[in-house]
């Protein structure tokens, strides 16, 4: 790498890390942070259903059940033993773990539509038991009071605390993921997508990797549910629906398949967007789904892919520019 472009990676992570500092400062609004806040979450999650979806080309529409019980293992761990909420998230992770390798075993037999079905059956499940075990989880009247995180006395009790948090949490959260996709597990995910045939010619153990991918997945989801509990102090059954599922799998398919930048992107737009577009009334919900439908069938690839696709083909003819000047003199 010559120096001049490794300055400007330098400078540019300045400039990314000073916005990121500097954002709650400049918004001076605890509704935008919370906004914010929900995006960061929303992208830990998207990032798992990614190794699904994204990389081994497996619909799963269970996302919500995984999300629920992420935040309700968290938060009932907390609130019957009174421990950090810390040694709740490694419940939640614990929860994860369990939940990926359940799930991982049905896909070996079943793909497609029938994969779709059962994981939206998992999700209903999961949401009713909540709802009817009324002595255990709090049935429909939820969970409330729930703790914040706190270090050391530091209570993470502020929008803009919590944001610094999570933006840290999602930062780690976004480098791990990075690493798995341009890893060997990251490979032989995508050779699953492609073609399973060849993959299990080559002597892959396709059923190890297949429960690998939705364990990695459920971990990210229950992890997301666990700070959504702890951000929001209050949790209950009617928040993870299928429609909750199907916004996540739209996050994916906006920021682009298998694309771990893209998760953050989608995420931003499909948790942001209705917000802006609340000035529209009782439209704002048509217009919002008008926009995605039209982004889904001109925009295939993401809108990540978009945006990257124009500032290349910007940077080259401005490189063209430059080269043709540079004979000039």
């Amino acid at each position: 790498m010559s120096g001049k472009k490794r300055t400007r990676i330098y400078i540019l992570t300045a400039v990314v890390l000073a916005l990121i500092i500097l954002l709650p400062h400049v918004l001076h609004n605890d509704y935008y942070m919370v906004v914010i806040n929900r995006i960061l979450i929303n992208t830990i999650v998207v990032l798992g259903l990614n190794f699904i979806t994204g990389l081994t080309g497996q619909m799963n529409l269970g996302t919500a059940g995984i999300y629920a019980l992420g935040a309700y293992s968290s938060a009932l761990f907390v609130s019957y033993t009174n421990l950090s909420p810390w040694l709740g998230l490694l419940v939640a992770i614990l929860m994860g773990f369990i939940i990926g390798r359940a799930l991982g075993y049905p896909s070996l037999r079943i793909r497609g539509v029938y994969l779709s079905l059962t994981t939206i059956g998992f999700a209903e499940v999961v949401r009713l038991l909540l709802a009817n075990l009324a002595d255990f989880t709090g049935g429909t009247t939820g969970l409330k009071n729930i703790p914040c995180y706190s270090i050391f006395g530091f209570y993470f009790n502020t929008q803009t605390r919590m944001y610094y948090l999570f933006v840290v949490m999602a930062a780690i959260a976004f480098f791990i993921a990075w690493r798995i996709v341009h890893s060997k597990w990251g490979r032989v995910f995508k050779s699953l997508r492609d073609n399973i045939d060849a993959v299990e010619m080559t002597g892959v153990d396709v059923a190890n990797m297949k429960i690998r991918a939705f364990t990695i997945a459920a971990i990210y989801g229950t992890i997301g549910g666990a700070m959504y509990a702890h951000f929001m102090g209050y949790i209950n059954p009617s928040t993870f629906t299928v429609d909750l599922s199907t916004n996540y799998v739209i996050m994916l398919m906006v920021g682009g398949l298998e694309s771990v930048v893209g998760c953050l992107v989608g995420s931003a737009v499909v948790t942001g967007l209705p917000e802006i577009l609340r000035f529209l009334g009782d439209y704002y919900q048509i217009v919002f789904n008008a926009v995605i439908l039209l982004g889904a069938i001109f925009f295939p690839n993401g809108w990540l892919n978009l945006a990257v696709t124009g500032v290349k083909k910007l940077m080259y003819r401005m490189g063209i520019r430059t080269a043709e000047s540079g004979g000039g003199k």
